[in-house]
């Protein structure tokens, strides 16, 4: 604990890390001079090209391939992006290098997320209420127009056979669920302001708790005392295997004749004087069989391990980020006789200081064709960035750049401090406590404690205040679009199409506009927004329910 208390201090902070900077610097990975750097060659101005770090005696030399796209980490994002880019650009060569035996086993396996498909429907966090009570429905908007768009990619690709089965997505209603009379006026403004928006106008809002055992009966069976409570319910809710779906898609893109490559893990990352980028990856398995790619472009949805490979690109775009791992934990029960009795996910209200990701949640889940419920996520930390990372990844992602943003944005998050301390000190018995708050007649016997995902929160540099925790997810690039990294958590892999849209727009641009008519192909609502457009979203969305057989 007192480690994680020391990331908030700033002496604490410097003094923690100073040797494993000092380490970190003379090893050469933080020092340009010691790797290697050609300082006598010229480059071009955005080429600022680097040698690979000198071989030691006895080295294999890897040989080197070409091609023109790299695809590090096999999750959501990299199987979204290889799609994209198929479809849009088929005579292109990729590679898809993933560090597992197995795509999707990091963030986007279905027990190491929540699997929501994340439309603003239920989480609270995306329309806070503002010093006045008042509550802004802008956000939310642009996460279900972004989910939306999700869904028509989705849609399109089982239309042409790309995704063969649909039952990666499932129909499960989305609830906000709150108590205490505060919460509930805060629940009923929201309702007010979202209930005039086309993308919400199904949302129901009930303060009655017969109703909201129809709902969810669970949430209310066996619930002592008076104490006043709310919900809100939206009939269009999903839930998505994201696992499920990322193998499908990455399965099409081994037809198109895409490479993927399982056990290579990326070292380095150097830029060649043409602006190309040479890639170097290590065999995990086996020692004797490293990779050298030189790829025209490389994206870096690698989750946690994201950071540490922009990092070593050297971009100034990735100077300044750091991050702070947050690790999850759910409860998870598989008896079918208790999951059969909840069809929801109900969200509620975050603690004090607690990032969005742990908002607590009571969800129905189908995997592999079973349904089971999960409950959470419990906050932990370690330092590691992925799950089957290591803990050295915190550590070695600092740099005298990131050093004072960090440090900036944790004092000024300090009640997120709190919060995970208050979390680690939890049992059994402290979760399941936390658990009847929204199940009151749980039995404990029945749950079992899985560890999920580890997620990276962004803190960056700030004009204003030095350094910020950046909620949400990012992509960084480089000015001439040669290389991209995606950073951050939710909601992330229900917006993986829009998101990669808008890297394709950041690194492509003066391919878009011959790309446009394949994309409106792609997404049929492509650059219209359909709360802006009734009709059009009332004709988008009953279509692709049907394909998707989410029709609630």
């Amino acid at each position: 604990m007192n480690a994680i208390t020391g990331l908030f201090d700033p002496k604490k902070f410097i003094d923690m890390n100073c040797n494993t900077l000092s380490r970190f610097m003379d090893s050469g990975y933080a020092n340009p001079t010691k790797r290697g750097r050609l300082d006598d060659v010229p480059h071009s101005h955005c080429a600022q090209g680097r040698a690979p770090a000198p071989l030691r005696e006895n080295s294999v030399v890897a040989r080197t391939e070409r091609t023109d796209v790299v695809l590090v980490g096999g999750g959501i994002m990299s199987a979204t992006l290889g799609v994209f880019l198929k479809e849009l650009e088929p005579t292109w060569n990729i590679i898809l290098l993933e560090r597992l035996d197995k795509v999707a086993q990091e963030s986007s396996n279905p027990w190491n997320n929540a699997g929501t498909g994340h439309s603003a429907l239920c989480e609270l966090n995306y329309a806070p209420a503002g010093p006045d009570g008042t509550v802004s429905a802008a956000k939310a908007l642009n996460i279900n127009e972004q989910f939306q768009v999700s869904r028509q990619f989705w849609a399109s690709l089982v239309e042409k056979n790309i995704l063969t089965d649909t039952s990666f997505i499932n129909p499960v209603p989305h609830m906000s669920l709150v108590f205490g009379e505060d919460h509930s006026k805060y629940l009923a403004a929201r309702y007010d302001s979202f209930r005039k928006e086309k993308l919400f106008e199904r949302m129901q809002f009930s303060a009655d708790r017969d109703k909201i055992a129809e709902w969810a009966p669970l949430t209310v069976k066996g619930r002592k005392g008076n104490e006043q409570m709310a919900a809100t319910w939206s009939p269009e809710g999903t839930d998505v295997n994201f696992g499920f779906l990322t193998e499908q898609l990455v399965d099409y893109l081994q037809t198109k004749g895409v490479e993927v490559r399982y056990g290579y893990q990326v070292t380095n990352l150097n830029r060649e004087s043409n602006g190309s980028w040479q890639v170097q990856a290590v065999n995990r398995i086996n020692k004797d069989e490293p990779l050298s790619i030189n790829a025209k472009f490389v994206f870096l949805g690698a989750g946690g391990g994201a950071l540490h490979l922009l990092q070593k690109s050297g971009i100034e775009e990735g100077k300044g980020y750091g991050g702070f791992p947050v690790s999850g934990l759910f409860l998870r029960n598989t008896h079918e006789a208790t999951a059969n009795q909840h069809n929801a996910k109900v969200y509620g209200q975050a603690s004090v200081g607690a990032p969005p990701m742990s908002v607590p949640h009571l969800d129905t889940r189908y995997v592999d064709g079973k349904r089971a419920l999960l409950f959470g996520p419990y906050a932990g930390f370690k330092t590691n960035f992925l799950k089957q990372g290591s803990v050295l990844d915190l550590p070695k992602s600092l740099r005298l750049h990131n050093l004072y943003p960090m440090t900036r944005a944790g004092l000024d998050n300090f009640s997120l401090v709190k919060y995970l301390l208050s979390e680690l000190v939890k049992n059994k018995n402290a979760r399941l406590e936390t658990l009847h708050q929204y199940y009151p007649e749980a039995d404990g016997g029945e749950w079992e404690l899985i560890e999920a995902g580890q997620r990276v929160q962004i803190m960056k540099k700030d004009a204003k205040k030095g350094g910020i925790l950046q909620f949400g997810t990012e992509v960084v690039s480089a000015a001439d679009g040669s290389i991209a990294a995606l950073l951050g958590a939710s909601p992330g892999a229900s917006t993986a199409a829009p998101i990669m849209l808008n890297l394709l727009k950041q690194c492509f641009p003066a391919k878009m506009a011959g790309w446009e008519p394949r994309l409106k192909e792609l997404i049929p609502g492509y650059g219209v927004k359909l709360n802006d457009n009734p009709d059009l979203a009332d004709e988008v969305m009953a279509h692709t329910a049907k394909v998707l057989g989410i029709h609630n």
